[in-house]
């Protein structure tokens, strides 16, 4: 019997609905009818408690992606379950045709906890982003006094902001963007950390920098700390918003509700998704001060669910428990777990790992295999992570994790990396 048959011996009650599936039968179902947009590991995961999940078979994994962040506050948790129950038996959806009683409440609780006036939800950390373009090209027109058509944003490279037609036309990565165009013109792209280049790229045509704080699907990078800063300055100089995606990087996955905080940064506006939805529903929204969110008019940007009754019940209670709850202290104290034992491991099959709160990206040595090899072999182990751009794993495991559960996990990826650099 292998960790993860000894980790679950209950069986998951499954869907009380529909025909029990093996999981090799569930991903027979989905490789035939599901459009091939994903190349997940084999594991079919059926219910979750915590920082754990358990798959049709009865296997139990620890859950160290969570989401890639929307999982902040763990599976199943019960302060969300109960604040989405509640809503659901109350009304779900208005559209913004009418007001909704929980709306106010959680716009002015979001705003306030980062220091902003006004709030634009939205649904998807895209649309979030799709959001602040159009805002900062709006603001560009109207209120920098950019000509018409001509307004410009300055992007980073290997950035990952969405995968919309728009997002992708200033994407470096091939896969995300060839075979997409023609691409959406108005963005320049410099290298991520270099601020000089960045500087460069600005000129009267430039209404905004569009930048994540850390990069994570690039394999959680984090910048020089002088370089938000650096970009702060230039854009006070040049009149240029600074807009921070913290989509991934916020509410809570580096120890602080924004990264930017590392540094002590402000910036004109804030992406938020993901983890604002509790991972019960996509929720995101972008934050600012009124003298930039005003430029939008009624009609002139919308969603029917940006807003529903059902996303300000779960948001105004992640608000609360970003603020009331143990969630940042855990990430600041389990980072310093994490780092340290990922530091052990550089020079000894792991080439490089850097992290920042409860988040990693570690470059595993090519010649041990590839970044998907090492996520299967730990999922043989009962910990669930997953690889990008090659040889490199990210690790986001949720908020909610012990000081256990994460050295469970770490001793797992050395026992991994042993075998790999053993055979």
């Amino acid at each position: 019997m292998n960790m993860t048959q000894q980790l679950g011996q209950q069986k998951p009650a499954g869907d009380p609905g529909g025909q029990a599936l093996s999981t090799p039968e569930h991903i027979a179902l989905v490789e035939k009818r599901s459009a091939h947009n994903y190349s997940p590991l084999p594991v079919v995961i059926a219910e979750g408690h915590g920082a754990w999940v358990v798959d049709v078979e009865g296997t139990k994994y620890l859950d160290c992606l969570a989401g890639y962040s929307a999982m902040n506050f763990g599976h199943h948790n019960p302060e969300l379950l109960a604040a989405a129950h509640r809503q659901l038996d109350r009304v779900t959806l208005t559209s913004r045709a009418f007001h909704n009683d929980q709306l106010g409440p959680w716009v002015s609780a979001l705003a306030d906890m980062v220091g902003k006036q006004k709030v634009l939800p939205m649904n998807t950390g895209a649309e979030a982003v799709e959001t602040g373009i159009k805002v900062a090209r709006k603001w560009g027109y109207e209120i920098k006094g950019i000509p018409e058509n001509e307004a410009t944003i300055v992007v980073a490279g290997n950035n990952f902001h969405g995968r919309t037609t728009t997002i992708v036309s200033f994407s470096s990565d091939p896969e995300a963007r060839t075979g997409f165009g023609p691409y959406t013109p108005g963005f320049r792209s410099v290298p991520y950390g270099d601020a000089a280049a960045l500087e460069a790229a600005v000129d009267h045509t430039t209404a905004a920098v569009l930048v994540e704080p850390v990069q994570g699907e690039a394999g959680v990078i984090v910048p020089p700390k002088d370089y938000l800063p650096k970009i702060r300055e230039i854009c006070d100089r040049n009149r240029v918003l600074l807009i921070a995606d913290e989509v991934q990087s916020g509410l809570g996955r580096t120890g602080t509700i924004r990264a930017c905080e590392h540094t002590g940064v402000v910036p004109d506006a804030y992406l938020f998704g993901k983890a604002l939805g509790g991972g019960i529903l996509p929720v995101s929204a972008m934050v600012a001060d009124e003298n930039v969110l005003d430029v939008i008019q009624p009609g002139q940007h919308g969603s029917t669910f940006g807003g529903n009754p059902l996303a300000g019940a779960v948001g105004s209670t992640v608000v609360r428990m970003l603020t009331e709850g143990p969630y940042l202290e855990n990430a600041r104290h389990l980072g310093a777990v994490l780092r340290r034992r990922l530091k052990e491991l550089v020079g000894n099959g792991v080439i490089a790992a850097r992290s920042i709160g409860l988040w990693a990206g570690i470059d595993v040595d090519p010649a041990l295999g590839t970044g998907r090899e090492l996520c299967q072999k730990l999922a043989e182990r009962g910990v669930l992570v997953k690889d990008t751009h090659g040889s490199t794993v990210r690790m986001s495991p949720p908020l909610t994790i012990s000081e256990d559960e994460l050295n469970w996990c770490l001793d797992r990826f050395e026992e991994v990396i042993g075998e790999l650099r053993d055979r």
